[in-house]
């Protein structure tokens, strides 16, 4: 029984790859990103990467609007300088850094190494720069940049984070809500935890006056970007395998209870607030009916993943050429208002910002920043 589950899931990988992506393997070879054939044409468009880095995942602006801020394959944070037209060194979030830069570094086998800064978010009282490390933790740098300070690595459960993605500050008290999407998996395995169905993810809360962290939410389906109402109230994550964006309640009498906000077109990533109201939500990839079907099976992801392939780099390769990632603005209601999607530039989106009437368009994999006018 186990040896035929093991070959169906072995035709269904080959029809997900022939199928899903259209691709001939037989003669196919991969080819690095032509960042300069795009660049020919859109110099105000894309903002290219120094170093052989990749991976823009999140932004920020600092108090005094500068930037943006942005997080890195290689474990840098990175700054935007708009007069001089490049990116500069902001900080780092590991202190190892030997073998970490250059163009024949593969990420994945570094970057528990060098680090992986994801969300980003400024403390406005203080001007500090909080960062989720998807393996250091729950991080800070000051005004100065430089090395980053561990804040936290575990819960009020002693479980150590094991995944740590995305976070947002309420200006009001301070404190820091972020995700642990996986207890199973770590970033250089994510697609092995949505293909497995694994619902270890939490939500979780640092307080700065007592310095502890607590446990707001768990069994959740890898969840991912989050982002606090203007009010406060409450909080939106989105929950990657099941492409949905669910409101936990932090305030009011609802306090405590978890809703289900919207349901998305593909696997949703980062969420930010549009100044013109509503959310952003970064959509890395659409998910289509052969794919929901495999991962309404648990049984189908799990033989899978005991595949003697690397499907981390099947993935990221597919998602290069043959991505389908998009961005949705959603009321307050859940309601779609808006539509963003390039599909000739970003194949996979994992956040979108708003700021100064122009959107800031972040990918797990490419080397660029996008930089798009907002009309």
């Amino acid at each position: 029984m186990a040896c035929s589950r093991q070959l169906l899931a072995g035709a269904i990988l080959a029809v997900l790859v022939s199928t899903l992506f259209n691709i001939n393997f037989t003669n196919f070879s991969y080819k690095p990103f032509n960042i300069e054939r795009l660049l020919k044409d859109d110099s105000e468009l894309l903002l290219p990467l120094a170093r052989a880095a990749t991976g823009p995942e999140s932004f920020a602006f600092d108090g005094l609007g500068r930037g943006p801020y942005t997080g890195i394959s290689d474990g840098r944070i990175i700054r935007w300088e708009e007069h001089e037209q490049r990116w500069i060194d902001f900080a780092v979030t590991s202190l190892y850094r030997d073998g970490c830069e250059g163009p024949h570094v593969d990420q994945y086998q570094m970057e528990h190494i060098c680090g992986r800064p994801l969300g980003l978010c400024f403390n406005e009282s203080n001007g500090d720069l909080y960062v989720a490390d998807a393996y250091m933790g729950l991080l800070k740098v000051g005004r100065d940049g430089g090395l980053a300070t561990t804040i936290a690595t575990h819960g009020d459960d002693d479980i150590p984070f094991n995944f740590t993605n995305s976070l947002d500050v309420d200006p009001s008290s301070s404190a820091l809500y972020f995700t642990d999407s996986s207890s199973r998996y770590q970033r250089r395995e994510y697609i092995y935890a949505i293909l497995s169905g694994d619902k270890s993810g939490r939500l979780l809360r640092y307080d700065p006056e007592d310095k502890k962290v607590r446990i707001l939410l768990g069994n959740l389906s890898f969840p991912n970007g989050v982002a606090l109402s203007e009010d406060g109230n409450f909080i939106l994550i989105a929950e990657t395998t099941t492409c949905r964006v669910l409101k936990y309640w932090i305030k009011t009498s609802k306090a405590g209870i978890l809703e289900v906000f919207a349901q998305v077109p593909g696997f949703p990533d980062n969420i930010k607030r549009s100044p013109r109201g509503g959310y952003w939500v970064a959509i890395n990839s659409r998910r289509d009916k052969f794919l929901e079907w495999v991962l309404s099976h648990p049984w189908i992801g799990n033989s899978l993943i005991k595949l003697p392939f690397d499907l981390m780099k099947i993935y990221s390769i597919l998602g290069k050429y043959r991505g389908t990632g998009m961005a949705v603005r959603l009321d307050e209601n859940g309601d779609i208002l808006e539509v963003f999607e390039d599909r000739n530039r970003f194949k996979t989106l994992s956040e979108v910002m708003e700021k100064d009437g122009k959107l800031w368009i972040g990918s797990i994999n490419l080397p660029f920043v996008g930089r798009y006018d907002k009309i």
